[in-house]
């Protein structure tokens, strides 16, 4: 393993049937990372993510976390690293202190003080059913598993879908914690590109079984421009401005998403006969409508 990875994935492929799942994935995540991986629904997240657990074998390629095979040596692996998916799938017959005590028998790491700390902090009544749980307290008592044995790596699949604002911010207020008193690695998926700016310090971005980029946030805020444009003359149809991956408007005056560096921008809006009238930084959300092809435009 690299000093600095904790996973590490080269060429991946994964089909089923004739779908491609995951096509020449490589990928890693640096240790002391809080890593999103966005993408649409089908975009291969999941796909990636079970890979990484073991719980499937490439097709080809490799995955590496800590060093290791998680299909070869999975005891290994997922010794080291807590796992919360989007359905929390935990024991519905079981009590929630029923479940910690019964969670604690796995891991000989798990730190009681701090699965009672967290249980108080997510306001879960210790003698509850799983089964009489809202989705919002499941999924608090889900991330209690996944947190209190103090896992190297903590995993994410999609965590607050579906979730109200409140339990949303409990999530993502622990997992900063945990990053920020211990500096664990977290790599979590989302769909939520606002959340995913404001835990994360790197993102990747995939679809349709590609990774388009992986790269620390604040680079990718770097080397993307919010663009207004405007042309001498009338363009009927969508300019072609090197750089960028996304442009609409009409008329004289056209609004780009543009990649690459400032001085890269004037030469490019230059060479397409334009001036650029009005700049900005890109949200996430922004960036990712442009990469994938969801807004209008070219």
């Amino acid at each position: 393993m690299s000093d600095q990875q904790v996973v590490e994935i080269e060429g991946l492929g994964r089909r089923f049937g004739s779908k491609t799942a995951l096509d020449d994935v490589s990928f890693a995540v640096p240790a002391g990372s809080v890593t999103g991986l966005v993408g649409e629904n089908g975009a291969g997240k999941t796909t990636l993510i079970r890979h990484i657990l073991g719980l499937l074998k490439p097709q080809r390629g490799s995955v590496r976390v800590f060093g290791l095979d998680p299909v070869a040596d999975p005891v290994g692996v997922l010794s080291r690293v807590g796992y919360l998916s989007e359905d929390a799938d935990l024991p519905q017959w079981m009590r929630v202190n029923e479940l910690m005590r019964y969670s604690e028998a796995f891991y000989p790491t798990w730190d009681a003080t701090y699965a009672a700390r967290l249980r108080e902090e997510f306001g879960l009544d210790p003698k509850a059913r799983i089964s009489t749980l809202s989705k919002g307290q499941r999924a608090r008592a889900g991330l209690l598993v996944a947190l209190a044995y103090r896992p190297p790596l903590l995993l994410l699949d999609e965590p607050s879908s579906g979730l109200d604002p409140v339990v949303r911010r409990d999530i993502l207020g622990a997992i900063v914690r945990t990053i920020a008193d211990e500096g664990r690695t977290v790599l979590f998926s989302s769909h939520l590109l606002q959340e995913v700016e404001r835990v994360s310090d790197r993102v990747a971005m995939i679809r349709a079984g590609r990774i388009l980029f992986s790269d620390e946030l604040d680079r990718v805020r770097e080397c993307h421009h919010l663009v207004t444009l405007r042309f001498e003359q009338t363009r009927p149809e969508p300019p072609h401005v090197d750089g960028a991956t996304w442009i609409h408007g009409g008329s004289r005056e056209w609004t780009a998403l543009w990649e690459g560096s400032a001085g890269q921008l004037e030469a490019a809006a230059a060479m397409a006969g334009a001036s650029i009238v009005h700049r900005s930084s890109p949200s996430l959300d922004e960036i990712f409508m442009a990469r994938t092809g969801a807004g209008n435009g070219v």
